[in-house]
């Protein structure tokens, strides 16, 4: 029992490690083409099925190093633990990111949600309201603690669908 916890355990930060370094590898990629503000919708789908991807293939790893045999809350467990060491390279990345290489990327970032606030014809008022809101949530806290839990939930929803498929028993065998 203890081996296989081990096992979870390096094949959920392994696949994490890989998940996290390339969604940052993909951050920079998109920073050096100069669309770090309006990135193309393509880059959110990238980055979906790497994690997709990368979930699965570690719930696989994990199956197969247990003789064929996962519950689906082992592969819900090894799910969420990739989606969330991933996730915390990516908001560590960020972080580094906003005050380090972009300082007034959130500046420009917020310049453009008002252009396009007025293109769609909203009033100042509103406008103001929405710049207030966006500041409470844009903090450094609030925006990793959104991150965490977005990225758990996602983590979930894929290893619970994952582990319904792959999960087998040593009971379902006979």
């Amino acid at each position: 029992m203890e081996n296989q916890k081990a096992t979870s355990k390096s094949i959920i930060l392994n696949y994490g490690l890989y998940l996290g370094i390339i969604s940052v590898l993909l951050s920079l990629i998109v920073y050096a083409m100069g669309d770090a503000h309006t990135p193309h919708w393509s880059i959110s789908l990238i980055g979906f099925a790497l994690l997709v991807v990368l979930i699965v293939l570690g719930i696989k790893k994990y199956k197969e190093s247990n003789d064929g045999f996962i519950s689906w809350g082992q592969a819900v467990k090894v799910g969420v633990g990739i989606a969330l060491i991933s996730a915390v390279i990516s908001i560590a990345y960020q972080q580094v990111f906003v005050n380090f290489i972009e300082p007034d990327f959130m500046n420009v970032a917020m310049e453009l949600q008002n252009q396009r606030m007025i293109d769609q014809g909203l009033t100042s008022e509103q406008i103001d309201a929405a710049n207030e809101m966006g500041k409470n949530f844009s903090g450094p806290v609030i925006s990793s603690a959104i991150g965490l839990i977005v990225s758990a939930f996602l983590g979930f929803v894929i290893s619970a669908i994952a582990g319904a498929i792959m999960k087998q028993s040593k009971e379902e065998q006979y």
